[in-house]
């Protein structure tokens, strides 16, 4: 006997449908590679900017670290004033597959670690983002990926069974979380590799 085919898809959506990479903006502000690679993972590090993802405000957190590190005030302060010149393209593969997905009847949804104080700054440049039958963003949610809170905060607010749900997102201890959560986990790595694994779940024809 089959399993059912999902009836809803959640998609991640820095790294699966928006290109964001902190590097577009501080290869402005930096001559040398090398040492844009050290302040990014010594200096405004992935687990501080997690916390801004949490619910932390901006302010709070610049200054947090300006405290820390009083001589980068300025290059760090420009994560959060200039942040918008972060965000890349949309990744049209990914895009496609959202549109092909509602065009079947297939409820979507995103969850996505983001800041509340930035994500209305991306929000209109994506206009796929009103495509969603609903949104979660933890900062907003004050929980992050990959909490197992979150994913029931998620199955709840939208009414999700979460073994007739698709979880998709780029990070492997989100994926690992979601299908701990009993969600139909997709580590996704590009378009070619989802459109397969959805072909596989009955969601495409191949």
């Amino acid at each position: 006997m089959t399993a059912p085919k999902p009836t809803a898809v959640v998609f991640d959506l820095g790294g699966v449908l928006i290109d964001w990479n902190p590097r577009y903006l501080y290869r402005t502000l930096f001559d040398d590679e090398a040492e844009m690679e050290t302040f990014l993972s010594e200096v405004t590090t992935q687990e501080w900017n997690a916390q801004q993802d949490a619910g932390r405000p901006w302010s709070e957190a610049v200054e947090a670290l300006v405290a820390q590190h009083p001589d980068r005030r300025e290059l760090i302060e420009a994560y959060w004033h200039r942040w918008p010149e972060m965000l890349g393209g949309p990744i049209e593969g990914t895009v496609s597959i959202l549109a092909e997905l509602q065009a079947r009847g297939v409820r979507t949804y995103a969850l996505s670690n983001w800041s509340a104080e930035t994500f209305p700054l991306a929000r209109p440049r994506y206009p796929f983002l009103e495509w969603f039958d609903g949104i979660l963003i933890s900062g907003e949610a004050k929980m992050i990926k990959p909490d197992p809170r979150i994913f029931a905060h998620l199955l709840e607010k939208f009414g999700l069974e979460p073994g007739s749900t698709v979880f998709i997102d780029d990070s492997a201890a989100n994926a690992r979380a979601a299908s701990e959560a009993g969600l139909i986990p997709i580590r996704f790595t590009d378009p070619d590799q989802l459109r397969r694994e959805l072909a596989t779940l009955g969601l495409f024809a191949g």
